[in-house]
């Protein structure tokens, strides 16, 4: 007896044929409110993408991910790199937040979010829609020999993809090295900065290779994400998802009659128009059950809904569900493994934020200069030598900055000067001596509480340590 189709076990991904060569995807051109929303959402994370190393708030940029620097905006908060912890617990709260709407909602950020899928479906599949045509035009112009209309479509299709992706590379470089920077480069003279042009171009290469030929392999071979939600994914998950139960009842599928009852016959709603796959970008078949491959881009859902409709059965065959909704018809309720990650998630939130308005808008670290011992001067006064650095994280000058013991008595000399300036979003740095009386030591090695003034203002504090005599204890 032979096996229907559905029942056949796939142990290769949709992209791969029977010979282990690519094959080449021609999704249909998709329609209906699903895709409408994502369009909507799609054009605001772009809009959001391509303006947000512009954007400046408080004189800083918007989002900026600095590493050679170690410079990092976010949501336009400075981060330093002393600030490395508070980079960590926005990571890892991140990433819990990314786990719990997962296991929540599947891999909708895939298809709703991703900058991948947004870039390929909302900007290349369109131009490509629009100079090759769809789903049909497009396969008969990639089996038609090369004559003039296929070398021009090519030849206009890849310029344009070259062109939006250099202007990607432009953007992700602006996150990197900061919008001012790369509008510098841009005005000026590009041969000045061959490195960045290097650059440039290399990042450009890797988005027309993406987009224009790797595409949907990135989500399904390179994108860890898609292999995590393996372990995170469950029955009460909500996913694109194939009401088998009324899509096969108990005949299975079956061509459209007009007229019968496909109910009372025992017959399922699917009339295995197959429509849901010609329309899947990733080419996988969405009545197979949840894949690795689907990134709940909704596609299958509208064209599902439109065909429903124009047979007069109920839409939703194809829709959002759970294992357990679809077969024990359960609506949806949090599990304790959602109410635990939401806890974590929670309190990670909550440590995020309080560290967040702790933080200071200056840090100071005064340090024993290496291999310096403590001298002793006249009127039994002790000296040690420092290093010290004031980091500035706002976005005004900060002036006037001098320094005062707080825990001791004694006095604080800076090298070459008695009052310094902090420019905006910069340090300073130096040395300076630090001398008390051996009197005032309880032992060989004090912590010394050091005020860090603006003026007449306090604006930091910061320990150090001060070596003094042991017969001085």
């Amino acid at each position: 007896m032979e096996t229907p189709e559905n029942e056949v076990f796939r142990d290769s991904i949709g992209t791969i044929n029977s010979e282990g060569k690519r094959s080449w995807v021609f999704p249909k051109k998709p329609s209906g409110r699903f895709y409408k929303y994502r369009s909507y959402v799609s054009y605001f994370l772009l809009a959001f993408l391509l303006s947000a190393p512009f954007i400046k708030v408080n004189g800083n940029q918007f989002l900026l991910f600095n590493v050679l620097e170690r410079k990092f905006n976010i949501f336009g908060f400075p981060f330093w790199p002393q600030d490395f912890h508070l980079l960590v617990i926005s990571m890892i709260t991140g990433v819990v937040f990314v786990i719990l709407f997962t296991v929540v909602f599947g891999r909708i950020f895939c298809g709703w979010i991703c900058p991948q899928t947004i870039f390929l479906e909302m900007v290349f599949r369109k131009i490509e829609y629009w100079i090759d045509g769809d789903r049909g035009k497009q396969i008969r112009l990639d089996k038609q020999p090369w004559n003039a209309e296929k070398i021009r479509k090519r030849l206009l299709k890849w310029f344009i993809f070259f062109v939006i992706s250099f202007i990607i590379a432009n953007v992700f470089l602006a996150y990197l090295i900061g919008g001012d920077v790369l509008i510098s480069y841009i005005t000026g003279n590009p041969f000045d900065n061959i490195s960045t042009l290097i650059a440039l171009l290399i990042f450009t290469s890797v988005f027309y290779f993406v987009f224009a030929w790797f595409r949907e392999q990135v989500c399904i071979i390179a994108c860890p994400y898609g292999r995590l939600q393996g372990v995170l994914l469950d029955n009460k998950t909500i996913n694109v998802a194939y009401d088998y139960k009324r899509g096969e009842r108990e005949q299975g599928r079956s061509k459209f009659k007009k007229n019968e009852d496909r109910e009372a016959l025992g017959k399922g709603d699917c009339i295995d128009c197959k429509q849901c796959v010609v329309v899947c970008p990733t080419g996988i078949d969405i009545r197979n059950g949840t894949q690795l491959e689907c990134v709940n881009c909704t596609a299958c859902i509208d064209e599902c809904d439109h065909i429903m409709e124009s047979i007069n059965l109920p839409k939703g065959l194809i829709r959002y569900a759970s294992e357990d909704n679809i077969v024990k018809k359960k609506p949806f309720q949090l599990t304790a493994r959602m109410k635990g990650y939401s806890a974590v998630l929670f309190i990670l939130t909550g440590i995020l934020i309080g560290m967040l308005f702790l933080r200071n808008d200056v840090e100071a670290t005064i340090l024993r200069l290496p291999g310096q011992l403590y001298q002793h001067k006249e009127n039994n006064i002790i000296s040690n030598v420092y290093t010290y650095k004031v980091i500035n994280k706002t976005s005004e000058d900060i002036e006037d900055i001098s320094y005062k013991i707080l825990s001791h008595k004694g006095k604080i000399e800076l090298v070459s000067h008695s009052n310094f300036i902090v420019p905006k979003r910069g340090l300073a740095e130096g040395t300076l001596f630090i001398e008390i009386n051996a009197s005032a030591l309880k032992g060989d090695k004090d912590k010394l509480e050091i005020g860090v003034f603006s003026g007449d203002k306090l604006i930091e504090t910061t320990i150090t340590n001060f070596l003094g005599p042991r017969s001085y204890k």
